[in-house]
């Protein structure tokens, strides 16, 4: 176990330094490879960097600053060794922002309404008009018709879009199939909405039938829905024009309004040739994404646009901003949109599709090495999400970072992985799982045909059905 930093013992680092290992744990190789369990009602200290007051000649004999700057190193280390073998969730590592680190010295906020001047000075709001100029012409809505701002995070665009439709509707029903993000449904706690759940597809793609027969039983009430723009384990994009067609013809013309949820393919779908398009030329009210996840910026953040016509309803002039509060947090931060603005201007919409391209080549490339490893193995249509059985080691699943939900694991394919990383993760996985499961059959992989279809599983009932169903979808 790594020890105390500094003479008077201040900071545990334990598991920060990488290796997986708390205070008075047993080293790796012994743990148990039993799933670890979420307990509410109590905090759980694994490991932690405490704070200590400083003694009275600290300043003169420089200890404390010398122990700090080995925790940051150390804590430095960690970072590069997790980032190696970081594989299951949405974010891209690839980027460098050094040309911005001379801003690190100012507090930028961007309090109040992007679009009004406040008496606050040392704000980007100027970058990030100019970002969401850049994704309402990406998403065709013209500047006089579109409002938004930079979130700080893809679940406050969520809270942001259904927020606005509940006001566009406030009796309206929020609808919302059950691979939805978590925090569509904690919006509906957070606004008092009724709620229902939409059943999925085998692919994780809205149910329209099932989504009909719920919008039929409550047709007295306008429909606010949940568009997924890519889901978050499975990677299904529902379908926008079905979902609208189903609205329509169940008789919600003119009664309803459509968030979609784009936190991951949001910014990848337009670069997908024959993709559906996500458009506001469409009956739909606002559109949110990430920019920590497929853009890369380093900090949480993402962007919520709407129709003007709508932030009306929701929106009221503070005096002391000498502005508008129409967002969901008052004070955001303003180094964000820098980051985007940087980013966005570096690679332009060429440069996004290159790598939506790469991304989805080298998805294709894992899916493929699975399945001829003999593991099931799922890639949705214009996804980089590759579902597979879920590691038996618990162990291997913290090392990988994997996302996990009952019998299947995930990979997200970022820019950052490439077909190098994914070839030490496949073999690590292969020779992991040779000593999981008996050559005699007396221990067999899970059987996942209920996550992911039978075509895709390779279990001992369905491997022989194991095949390729995926389109070759252009970039």
């Amino acid at each position: 176990m790594v020890g105390s930093v500094g003479n008077d013992g201040l900071m545990e680092l334990g598991a920060a330094a990488g290796n997986g290992v708390g205070k008075g744990a047993r080293p790796m190789e012994e743990q148990p490879p039993a799933r670890r369990e979420v307990v509410l009602g109590r905090n759980v200290h694994t490991a932690s960097f405490a704070v200590k007051e400083p003694e009275a000649d600290d300043d003169e004999t420089g200890e404390r600053e010398a122990a700090m700057a080995s925790v940051l190193a150390l804590y430095r280390r960690s970072l590069v060794e997790r980032t190696k073998h970081h594989l299951g969730y949405p974010y891209n590592l690839d980027f460098d922002y050094g040309a911005l680190s001379r801003l690190q010295h100012f507090s930028i906020n961007n309090l109040g309404d992007p679009f009004i001047e406040s008496n606050y000075g040392v704000h980007s709001r100027q970058f990030e008009v100019g970002v969401l100029d850049w994704f309402a012409r990406l998403w065709e809505l013209e500047k006089n018709e579109y409002w938004g701002y930079i979130t700080n995070c893809g679940t406050e665009g969520n809270l942001h879009g259904i927020l606005v439709g509940r006001e566009v509707f406030p009796d309206g029903i929020l609808y919302a199939s059950l691979e939805s993000h978590y925090s569509v449904f904690k919006a509906a706690r957070m606004y008092r909405m009724e709620c229902v759940k939409v059943d999925t597809l085998i692919s994780g793609e809205i149910d329209c039938a099932d989504f009909q027969r719920n919008l039929l039983l409550n047709r007295d009430k306008p429909a606010i829905i949940n568009v997924n723009i890519g889901t978050t384990v499975k990677g299904a994009v529902d379908d926008l024009d079905m979902v609208i067609k189903t609205l329509e013809e169940s008789g919600f013309k003119d009664r309803f309004y459509i968030h979609c949820d784009g936190a991951l393919f949001g910014l990848m779908i337009p670069f997908v040739k024959k993709a559906p398009k996500v458009t506001f030329k469409k009956p739909i009210g606002s559109v949110s994404v990430s920019g920590h996840k497929f853009v890369g910026c380093p900090m949480p953040c993402g962007v919520q646009i709407t129709r003007l016509e709508h932030i009306n309803a929701l929106s009221s002039n503070v005096e002391y901003l000498a502005s508008r509060d129409a967002t969901i947090m008052g004070s955001r931060n303003g180094h964000a949109p820098i980051f985007l603005w940087y980013t966005l201007n570096r690679k332009g919409y060429r440069g996004f599709q290159k790598e939506v391209q790469k991304c989805l080549r080298n998805a294709h490339y894992l899916k493929d090495r699975l399945r001829e490893a003999g593991i099931g193995a799922m890639l949705n249509e214009l996804s980089s999400t590759v579902v597979f059985e879920r590691p038996k080691d618990e162990e291997f699943v913290r090392r990988w970072q994997l996302a996990c939900e009952g019998s299947i694991a995930h990979v997200v394919v970022m820019p950052n992985v490439t077909i190098d990383k994914l070839d030490y993760f496949l073999n690590e996985l292969a020779e992991k799982r040779a000593a999981w499961y008996d050559q005699d059959g007396m221990c067999q992989p899970p059987c996942i045909a209920g996550d992911v279809g039978q075509e895709n599983c390779a279990c001992i009932l369905h491997k022989n059905n194991l095949g390729c169903f995926c389109k070759d979808w252009n970039v």
